[in-house]
């Protein structure tokens, strides 16, 4: 069972291909560049160095957001545009499980993050049982400081994972003081093979079932929505 994952979810860009439990191949990037013109190239690059053919692949997994809005819109396109072609499933999978993921070895609970601009960020809270993650607290948008307030309602560590942990460090540390850990920054990319073990596990769906999952509108949708309600 050889399975295709696809994470164009921020700037970083993973893909990997993963057969029963061993990772065949795997391609990460961390840099700002156009998703469009790489994601696809990076695809047949993946699969000619596997030596594996689209048509052997039975399952194709894609990080559905929340993260960039074009970039889940890349990554959620082309990865149904793959399955239905190939008529094949597609399993949507949080961007963020996909990032707590990076925890896995972490004994306490994990807390993905991705900037979304004005003190806010894309959050949920993970926590492994096993080989297994769960997810404690809904993927989330709201602002830093009212998420680390909420987490000082649990008893135990939490580890903060993200390229954009950095940015709410100090916010992070002020609140929670010993209670929040930091990963080192080697952890801070999704690994596509971790989506693509997560996706193995998950329920299947057609390509015409799966959505980019926003969370929030973008703002030119929010002002477009405030300017049609005001003319009526």
């Amino acid at each position: 069972m050889k399975i295709l994952s696809i994470d164009t979810s921020n700037y970083p860009l993973g893909v990997a291909l993963i057969d029963e439990e061993k990772v065949i191949g795997e391609y990460i990037t961390n840099f700002k560049r156009n998703h469009s013109v790489r994601a696809m190239p990076a695809v047949e690059q993946l699969l000619k160095e596997c030596e594996t053919e689209p048509k052997e692949l039975t399952k194709i997994v894609v990080a559905n957001g929340p993260g960039s809005y074009t970039g889940v819109r890349i990554g959620v396109t082309m990865a149904k545009t793959l399955a239905w072609s190939l008529n094949i499933p597609l399993v949507p999978v949080s961007s963020l499980a996909v990032l707590a993921s990076s925890g896995r070895h972490f004994n306490g609970f994990i807390s993905p993050i991705f900037d979304a601009r004005r003190g806010q960020v894309y959050t949920g809270l993970y926590k492994f049982e096993g080989d297994t993650i769960q997810q404690i607290e809904e993927d989330r948008n709201l602002l830093l400081a009212d998420w680390v307030e909420k987490l000082k309602e649990y008893d135990g560590e939490i580890l903060f994972v993200g390229n954009d942990v950095g940015i709410h460090e100090a916010v992070i540390k002020e609140v929670l003081g010993d209670q929040a850990r930091i990963a080192p920054f080697v952890s801070h990319n999704p690994r596509p093979s971790e989506l693509a073990f997560i996706g193995a596990q998950m329920e299947e769906k057609t390509a015409h079932e799966v959505v980019p999952n926003y969370i929030r509108l973008a703002e030119a949708e929010v002002k477009w929505l405030e300017a049609q309600k005001n003319s009526k």
